[in-house]
C-alpha cells in the first residue's frame, strides 16, 4: 500500500508540476494575475507530493518490503537501518526520485524566498522549474520508477553494494544533487531574462543567492565524495581524475565562474550575456554530470546505478534543454553589448581574466573525459586519457587563477588602489620564501619538480595577500568581506595539501609478520596481531600495525579486510592515522603465510588541508548567504549601472 500511495503521490506531483510550467504563461498571454499567482502554491505542493514520495520508499525500505523490485535489489534485513535509509538513492531508480525531489524543492525555496522579486519575472521562474520539474518527473514515472512490484517477493534483499555501505555515502549524494539542481534556478532566471527582455543588475542580484547556495552544497559533495574516495576505496587517493570525479568538477568549475560574473554584472552591469550562457552550461553540465552517473558509457568505480537504455534518456533531455535555451538565446540575445567602461588592471578587468581561466579549465576537464568516447563511437580505436594529460593541462591554468586572485583584493571597481610599496611587495617575497622552505623541507619525500615548488609559493603568496590585505582594513571586517576572504583562504589552503601529497608523499608495499619491521622514511611499521571480526552483515578479519618514530610509538593502526556473504564481495578497510601535518595509511592486502600479510604502506603529508580548504570554501559561501538579508531583497535601480533592456515588458 505505502508503495502505491507513493506511485501516486509522484503521479500527482508530475502533473502539477506540468500545471506549475503552463498556467503562468497563461496568464502572462491573458494578463490575468490569478493565473501567473498560482505557480507559488503549484510549487509548494509538487515539492510536498515528492518529498512525500521519498518518504514512503523510504518507509518501505525501512519495512524490508521485498515485493518492491527496487527494494529487494539493493537492502537486506541485516543491513543497518541508516544504510537501508541511504540505500533510498543506491541504485537509478531511487537516486532519480530524489533529484526530481531536489528540483521541487529548489521550486519551493524559490516561491517561498522571492516575494520581492518582480512578481512577471518570478512567475517566468517558476514555470520554467515547473516544466522542468515535470519533464523529469515523467522520465521517474515511464523509464525509471522505484515503485514497481513483483510477486512472490524473494525472502531476502540483495544487499546494498558494499562500497556504498559507509556514512559518507548516505550524504555524500544529497548533497551533490542539491547543487547539481540548484543551478536549474539560476538556468530559471536566464531563460526568465531572455523572455521578458529584463537583463540588469537587479536580475543578478536575484539570481546571485541561488548560484550561491548550489555552489556550497556541489562544494560540499564534491569534499565529502574525495574523503570517502581516500578512506573507503583502500587506494590512498583522494582524486583520480575518474569521469564521474570529473562531472562534479565541470559544473563547479562554470559555476563559480557564474559567481563572479554574476558581482560584476550586479555592481557594475558588464557581462550580462556572459552571465545568461554561465547559467545555461552550467546547469547542461550539471545534467551532463547525472547523465555520466547513471548511464555508463564511461567506466568508473564511482558509477554504482548504470543503465545505458535509460542514460539515453537522459541525454535526449539535456539535448532537448539546451538545445531550447540556446535558440532563446541567439532569438532574444541580438543586441549591443552592455555599457561598462572599465581598465584591464581594475577590479572588472581581472576578474573577466579569472572567468576566462575558469571556463578554459571547464573546457579542458570537458575535453579529456568524453575525447576517448567520442574517439571510439567514430570507430577510430580506443583511447586512454588518463591523469598526466589533466596535471599537465589542468596545473598551469589553475596556478595562473590563483595568480590573479593575490591581485583582485587590492583592487577597486574602475582602477587601481592605492597600495604603499610594503603592501604589494610583502606578500610574493613571503610566498618565494615560505614556498621554498617547504620545498626543501620534503625534498628527502619527493622529487623537487617545477610544478610543486611553484604550487607551494603560489598558494602561501595567496595566503600573505589575504591576510595583508585584511591587516590593512581600518573600517573592521563586514560578513560579506569575511565569506569571501575565507573562501579564498579555502582555495590556497587546499592548494598547498594537493601539492604536497602529490609530491611528497611515501609509499611502500611489504610483507608484513611478528619480528619482520618495515622501514618508511622516518617511520617504523610492526604486526601485532590479527583479530576475527563479525559485523551486521559481513565478518572481517582486522590486523593491529603500531607505527613508531625515534623509537616512540606514534600510532596504531588497525586495517581490515571484510567479506559480505550477500554480495559475495571482499571489501578493505584501511588503518588510518590522522594529522594536522600527515596521514599514517595501512591497506591489508592478501594474507601471505601464518601472521603474514601484504600490505600498502602510506604517508601522506598535509593531506588533510584539502579538505581543510574545502571546509572553508563551504563556510566563506555560507556566511556571504547568510549575510544577504532578505534572501531576495529588492535592488535599487541606483545601486547599479544597468544592463540595456532586450525590450520591453508586455503586461
Amino acid at each position: 500500500m505505502l508503495a502505491e500511495l507513493g506511485y501516486l503521490s509522484l503521479l500527482l506531483a508530475a502533473a502539477l508540476s506540468l500545471l506549475q510550467g503552463t498556467l503562468p504563461w497563461l496568464g502572462l498571454r491573458l494578463a490575468s494575475r490569478p493565473l501567473l499567482g498560482c505557480a507559488t502554491p503549484l510549487a509548494l505542493l509538487v515539492a510536498l507530493l515528492l518529498g512525500a514520495a521519498l518518504g514512503l520508499l523510504a518507509s518501505c525500505f525501512g519495512q524490508d518490503d521485498f515485493t518492491l523490485v527496487y527494494v529487494a535489489q539493493h537492502a537486506n534485513s541485516a543491513l543497518p537501518l541508516g544504510f537501508k535509509l541511504a540505500a533510498v538513492w543506491g541504485g537509478h531508480e531511487g537516486s532519480m526520485l530524489f533529484f526530481v525531489f531536489a528540483l521541487g524543492l529548489w521550486g519551493a525555496l524559490v516561491a517561498l524566498c522571492s516575494k520581492r522579486v518582480d512578481p512577471m519575472i518570478r512567475a517566468r521562474v517558476l514555470a520554467i522549474m515547473g516544466l522542468i520539474v515535470g519533464l523529469f518527473a515523467l522520465y521517474t514515472l515511464i523509464f525509471s520508477s522505484p515503485f514497481d512490484r513483483q510477486f512472490p517477493g524473494p525472502l531476502e534483499g540483495r544487499d546494498l553494494n558494499p562500497m556504498l555501505q559507509d556514512i559518507g555515502l548516505i550524504l555524500h549524494p544529497p548533497l551533490l544533487y542539491l547543487g547539481y539542481v540548484g543551478f536549474a534556478v539560476n538556468f530559471a532566471f536566464a531563460m526568465a531574462a531572455l523572455h521578458s527582455g529584463r537583463l540588469d543588475g537587479a536580475l543578478a542580484h536575484w539570481s546571485r543567492p541561488w548560484a550561491l547556495g548550489s555552489w556550497v552544497f556541489l562544494t560540499a559533495g564534491i569534499l565529502l565524495g574525495s574523503w570517502w574516495a581516500y578512506y573507503e576505496l583502500g587506494w590512498g587517493g583522494w582524486w583520480f581524475w575518474d569521469p564521474v570525479e570529473n562531472a562534479s568538477l565541470l559544473p563547479w568549475l562554470l559555476g563559480t565562474a557564474l559567481l563572479h560574473a554574476l558581482i560584476v554584472c550586479e555592481k557594475r552591469g558588464a557581462y550580462g550575456h556572459g552571465v545568461l550562457l554561465l547559467s545555461i552550461f552550467t546547469f547542461a553540465l550539471s545534467l551532463l554530470g547525472t547523465f555520466v552517473v547513471r548511464s555508463g558509457v564511461l567506466t568508473s568505480v564511482h558509477a554504482f546505478a548504470v543503465d545505458p537504455s535509460r542514460g539515453l534518456t537522459l541525454l535526449l533531455l539535456l539535448g532537448l534543454l539546451l538545445t531550447c535555451a540556446l535558440t532563446l538565446f541567439a532569438l532574444r540575445a541580438d543586441i549591443r553589448a552592455p555599457y561598462a567602461r572599465f581598465g584591464l588592471l581594475s577590479k572588472e578587468g581581472l576578474l573577466g581574466a579569472a572567468i576566462l581561466l575558469l571556463c578554459v579549465a571547464c573546457a579542458s576537464v570537458l575535453l579529456g573525459t568524453f575525447y576517448p568516447m567520442v574517439f571510439q563511437s567514430l570507430h577510430l580505436g580506443s583511447l586512454s586519457v588518463g591523469a598526466p594529460y589533466f596535471n599537465a593541462v589542468f596545473v598551469p591554468l589553475a596556478l595562473a587563477l590563483m595568480a590573479l586572485m593575490t591581485q583582485i583584493p587590492r583592487l577597486r571597481w574602475q582602477g587601481l588602489m592605492t597600495s604603499s610599496r610594503l603592501r604589494m611587495l610583502l606578500p610574493p617575497l613571503l610566498g618565494l620564501l615560505g614556498g621554498g622552505l617547504l620545498s626543501l623541507a620534503y625534498r628527502e619525500q619527493g622529487t623537487l619538480g617545477w610544478s610543486g615548488i611553484l604550487a607551494n609559493m603560489v598558494s602561501l603568496w595567496l595566503i600573505a595577500s589575504l591576510l595583508i590585505n585584511v591587516s590593512f582594513k581600518t573600517h573592521g571586517l563586514s560578513a560579506n568581506r569575511l565569506g569571501s576572504l575565507l573562501a579564498h583562504l579555502g582555495v590556497a589552503v587546499c592548494a598547498l595539501g594537493i601539492a604536497q601529497v602529490s609530491h611528497h608523499s611515501q609509499e611502500g608495499g611489504a610483507v608484513l609478520k611478528a619480528g619482520s619491521p618495515y622501514q618508511l622514511g622516518a617511520y617504523t611499521f610492526r604486526y601485532e596481531g590479527s583479530e576475527p571480526l563479525i559485523g551486521p552483515n559481513y565478518t572481517a578479519e582486522r590486523i593491529t600495525v603500531s607505527v613508531y618514530k625515534d623509537g616512540r610509538e606514534v600510532a596504531r593502526l588497525t586495517p581490515e579486510r571484510r567479506h559480505y556473504s550477500v554480495r559475495t564481495m571482499n571489501m578493505n578497510e584501511p588503518g588510518i592515522q590522522g594529522g594536522l601535518f600527515g596521514d599514517l595509511y595501512v591497506v591489508l592486502g592478501e594474507k601471505m603465510g601464518p601472521d603474514a600479510y601484504a600490505m600498502r604502506l602510506h604517508h601522506k603529508p598535509l593531506v588533510r588541508w584539502i579538505w581543510l580548504g574545502g571546509l572553508l570554501m563551504m563556510a566563506g559561501g555560507t556566511l556571504r548567504l547568510l549575510a544577504r538579508r532578505p534572501l531576495l531583497a529588492s535592488h535599487p535601480a541606483s545601486a547599479t549601472a544597468p544592463c540595456p533592456r532586450l525590450e520591453q515588458e508586455s503586461l
